[in-house]
């Protein structure tokens, strides 16, 4: 069975700020299924977020678009390979204009922190002890 990949669509105010934004943290776009209404950003090979205008969002749907900066509308959760990665890239989000949502949440063998990007959609990111996920 091959592996099954996810795409995320979100709605964005402002399409270049986003793609700037992202940029920042280190991530790339697929040229090919991006254009002047959409971008898709590759975060790993299985997952992809597809940053849609708020005009491009409303083809796929007839209800309203979430305010994601008053209404969660969903909590995006990406691992990490250590507690190290996970604070440089939450580091790096509220440095390019991003804010922290919550503290840290450290249980030792977990370690997760979260930040809302610039439209106010929420990113945990986490890393796990493996040994812990073994059993």
């Amino acid at each position: 069975m091959s592996a099954t990949m996810i795409f995320v669509n979100l709605p964005v105010k402002d399409l270049d700020a986003s793609k700037a934004f992202w940029g920042e943290l280190g991530y790339g776009f697929n040229a090919q299924f991006s254009d002047e209404n959409c971008a898709s950003m590759v975060i790993s090979d299985t997952i992809v977020a597809m940053l849609l205008t708020e005009a491009r969002y409303k083809d796929f749907t007839h209800k309203e678009i979430a305010d994601a900066t008053k209404t969660s509308e969903v909590l995006l959760c990406l691992s990490s390979e250590s507690r190290a990665a996970v604070d440089a890239l939450v580091d790096a989000a509220v440095a390019a204009g991003g804010t922290e949502s919550r503290p840290a949440q450290d249980l030792g063998f977990m370690y997760g922190r979260a930040f809302d990007d610039l439209d106010g959609h929420t990113w945990e990111i986490m890393w796990m002890d493996p040994a812990a996920v073994q059993g």
